[in-house]
C-alpha cells in the first residue's frame, strides 16, 4: 500500500525480489552490528502473535543479548521493534509441518510458524559464504597431521568394549 492508500500490484517474482531485499538488509545489518547469525527466519503467519516476526539465531549468546538490548531502541517502517530472547533453540520444532507440506488447514492463523522462504540465490550468498569462511578457519585436516588409521570393524569395537568392562587391555 502506498502513502496515499492505493495498492501496488506486484507479480510473484517482484514480491520475492522485494522480500529478498528486506531479508538481506536485516540479516546483513544484524550480522555486521551484533555478530554471526546461524539462522534467520521470517514468519508468514497472519495471527497477531506471529505476524511480522523475525527470528535470528546468533552463534554466540552474548551477541543475541547485545542485539536485543540495542534493537529495542529502534523503529522499523514506522513501528517500534520489540526484541526479546527466545527459549527456542531449534526453529524446526516451532514450524508447522503441514505448512511445509502445503497442507495446513489453519492457514495464516496457525499457531506454529509458517516460514517465508528466501530465494536459492540469496541463501547461497548469505549462508554459503559462512561455509567458505569456516573452512578457512578450520584446523588442519587429519591428512595434514598424521596418517589416517583404518576404522575398526563392529567386531573389533565390541571386543574392545568387552575388554574394557573386564579390566583387561
Amino acid at each position: 500500500m502506498t502513502a496515499d492508500g492505493s495498492h501496488i500490484m506486484m507479480d510473484d517474482t517482484q514480491v520475492q525480489e522485494h522480500y529478498d531485499e528486506f531479508f538481506e538488509e536485516v540479516f546483513t545489518e544484524l550480522e555486521e552490528k551484533y555478530g554471526e547469525i546461524e539462522e534467520m527466519n521470517v514468519c508468514d503467519n497472519l495471527g497477531d502473535h506471529l505476524v511480522g516476526n523475525v527470528y535470528a539465531k546468533f552463534r554466540r549468546e552474548e551477541d543475541a543479548a547485545k542485539a536485543v538490548e540495542n534493537l529495542n531502541d529502534r523503529w522499523f517502517n514506522g513501528s517500534p521493534i520489540r526484541a526479546e530472547l527466545s527459549p527456542v533453540t531449534d526453529f524446526r520444532e516451532a514450524c508447522c509441518r503441514q505448512y511445509e507440506l502445503g497442507e495446513c488447514t489453519r492457514g495464516g492463523f496457525c499457531n506454529f510458524m509458517h516460514l517465508k522462504p528466501i530465494s536459492r540465490e540469496l541463501r547461497r550468498r548469505l549462508y554459503g559464504r559462512k561455509k567458505q569462511r569456516s573452512r578457512s578457519r578450520s584446523p588442519p585436516t587429519r591428512r595434514d597431521r598424521s596418517p589416517r588409521r583404518r576404522s575398526r570393524s563392529p567386531r573389533e569395537r565390541r571386543r574392545s568394549r568387552e575388554r574394557g568392562r573386564s579390566g583387561r587391555y
